[in-house]
């Protein structure tokens, strides 16, 4: 007996997971024998997750115009003919589900609350901020408050940052608030009504969990037994919880491409375990090339959309999608580099000096230069990192920074490139440089 045929769920949980009513569900047991669920010593029904996959399977049919007879003759004969009926016609059929929840069709209420609250965050008044959003939640669903409010005033006042009309300060303050927002609706989610278990995080080095954490609770709401552990995990804390919690599905989200690179370790040891991992975040939308590295499920752009990819992997358990191994070339790229690059970033100190940036601007980029051609090098391709120089060029420009800043710094990482990596494992980081100091335009728009 696997876990899905243990008896565990009332008829209560049965009617809300399916829609059926109470009748409906007692008439099928008597015409057709589906479902069959077990009893209690006091003859109250308990149904097992099979059984409610199997009525989802049936109500699926009915969607597509069978009679229930019908539909259950061909699950029926189905079976007789050797096959699965879930392989055979999977609850789930398409990697592009509808729309879960509809962002909105009519009216301004929520737009105008979004604004408000934007406002308030910006204006650094929390009470007013917790007032909007007390409305909204008055008025709205919290899937649409979560969707239409909280993550797209986040996406907004991040772009405004970008632009140079926000402080990081501002951007700090809306986002606090919103993850504290979060934290409550999570603390006020029911028990699991659903045997598996699902773990969401964050990988190496990302701190961005308003997304996990939207991601968690819209599970949660759905059923799912789901451990959200947090921002940062490191591979060998992974380890240790995964003995402990035995999970069905390990989701991650990355929104740098550092982030990609710890995830990759994690992918990899999640594959050896044969644990499913699912995936997604800014990064593999800035950059889909990244996604062919990976033994996952990529869960696409629109988390909203989520609940329901995850339950088709669930529910279908679909092989884990072929990846490209790194090659050897860069594999000795990046053992060289991470050897190399303290005396690299050394004389790119020596050559800037007191030009075009100052002393703070060179320390800083030249830790995430590091960062990202290690990253880089580490997933397999250079170019990888080219949507990473245009967001950093669009920074510049919108802070009015001299526009020439970045192509200078490249141009003296090149030169110090040429003198420190001098061994032939250096190759793809040289030619990649010369590629990027060569183009023609200064704003990198051939990048």
């Amino acid at each position: 007996m696997t876990v899905d045929d243990i008896p565990t769920y009332n008829l209560k949980a049965v009617v809300q997971e399916t829609g059926l009513k109470p009748d409906t569900l007692r008439a099928w047991e008597r015409r057709y024998g589906i479902p069959e669920p077990d009893r209690t010593s006091g003859g109250h029904r308990l149904y097992s997750q099979q059984d409610i996959n199997t009525l989802k399977w049936l109500l699926k049919r009915q969607q597509e115009g069978l009679s229930i007879s019908r539909a259950v003759k061909l699950w029926h004969r189905i079976i007789e003919e050797g096959q699965d009926p879930f392989e055979t016609m999977p609850l789930v059929q398409s990697a592009e589900p509808p729309t879960t929840y509809p962002s909105i069709a009519s009216g301004d209420a929520l737009v105008e609350l979004r604004q408000s609250w934007i406002d308030a965050c910006l204006d650094f008044d929390e009470r007013r901020a917790e007032r909007v959003l007390g409305q909204a939640f008055a008025y709205f669903s919290p899937e649409m408050v979560c969707f239409e409010l909280l993550q797209e005033a986040l996406v907004e006042i991040g772009n405004k940052w970008y632009e140079g009309t926000v402080t990081v300060q501002q951007e700090h303050f809306a986002s606090a608030l919103a993850l504290r927002r979060m934290d409550t609706l999570l603390s006020a989610t029911p028990p699991p009504s659903r045997p598996e278990r699902i773990l969401v995080g964050c990988p190496p080095g990302d701190n961005h969990t308003f997304g996990p954490l939207l991601l968690t609770f819209l599970l949660r709401r759905r059923g799912w037994d789901v451990v959200y552990l947090g921002a940062d995990i490191p591979l060998d804390q992974l380890q240790a919880t995964i003995e402990q919690t035995q999970p069905d599905l390990v989701i991650f989200a990355g929104q740098l491409l550092e982030s990609a690179a710890g995830l990759l370790d994690i992918a990899l040891f999640l594959a050896n375990q044969k644990i499913p991992l699912a995936y997604g975040g800014y990064i593999f939308n800035q950059v889909p090339e990244l996604r062919s590295r990976f033994p996952g499920h990529f869960l696409g752009a629109r988390i909203n959309q989520l609940p329901h990819l995850v339950e088709h992997l669930l529910i279908n358990k679909p092989v884990t999608p072929a990846y490209e191994p790194i090659s050897q070339e860069y594999q000795a790229a990046y053992t060289y580099f991470l050897k190399q690059h303290g005396l690299l970033e050394s004389q790119v100190w020596q050559a800037l000096g007191s030009t075009l940036l100052l002393q703070t601007d060179i320390s800083q980029i030249n830790r995430y230069m590091s960062s990202n051609v290690a990253s880089a090098l580490k997933l397999g391709d250079m170019n990888y990192m080219k949507a990473n120089l245009r967001w950093i060029q669009g920074l510049i420009t919108n802070h009015d920074m001299p526009a020439a800043s970045l192509h200078h710094y490249l141009e003296s990482y090149y030169q110090a490139a040429q003198t420190t990596l001098t061994d032939p494992a250096g190759r793809p980081i040289l030619a990649w440089l010369e590629n990027v100091v060569e183009s023609e335009s200064p704003a990198f728009s051939e990048i």
